[in-house]
């Protein structure tokens, strides 16, 4: 009976053990689940934000275009104005030409003289002009970091993309000139024939 008893504790004793173990494992679980809970929470939601940063980027990038597009739209058609009235103006003056060819011929000579220097004016006048509005003001007093580094971020951009456009530029200019010499090498061919 004694053995039995003895067999009975030693059972009880195992369980109690076996209890504790499976106690303890299931907290461990517990506790692993709740942080890779906490961990998913926190994954989603730095998942969100970065999707409604590159959502705003995205607004404030079309934004940008759109605006960039509407001062093109209206440079070229201020150009077209100007074009049209420098025309209306040269054939005035054509006609006008014309009309007293005589004695005043030399004097009109002088005149377009004058005003070929009066075009090189205007030109660098509309260069300055140009280049004034592309210069953006920075304010930068006010900004806090977050602000800051999105400012540089914009300049960044605005930055690349400009030296992107010099560079086609520049591309455009190189294939002009090469355009150039091949067309005078052909003349110069052409008039040795």
């Amino acid at each position: 009976m004694l053995c039995v008893v003895a067999m009975q504790d030693i059972q009880k004793k195992r369980q109690n053990k076996d209890l504790v173990e499976l106690q303890g494992l299931i907290d461990a679980h517990f506790e692993c689940r709740k942080k890779e809970e906490e961990e998913l929470i926190a994954l989603k939601e730095r998942i969100e934000k970065r999707r409604a940063e590159r959502a705003e980027q995205h607004r404030i990038r079309s934004e940008k275009d759109k605006e960039r597009q509407a001062r093109r739209e209206e440079e070229r058609l201020r150009k077209e104005e100007a074009d049209a009235k420098k025309k209306f103006e040269e054939d005035a003056k054509k006609k006008s030409a014309l009309s007293s060819m005589g004695s005043n011929y030399s004097s009109h000579l002088q005149k377009a003289d004058s005003k070929r220097g009066g075009k090189k004016e205007t030109e660098r006048e509309k260069k300055k002009k140009i280049l004034a509005g592309r210069r953006k003001a920075l304010n930068i007093d006010h900004l806090n970091e977050d602000k800051l580094k999105d400012k540089i971020n914009e300049l960044h951009e605005w930055m690349s993309t400009l030296e992107s456009e010099k560079f086609d530029h520049m591309e455009r200019l190189k294939r002009q000139k090469y355009e150039v010499l091949t067309y005078r090498h052909r003349i110069d061919e052409l008039q040795k024939q």
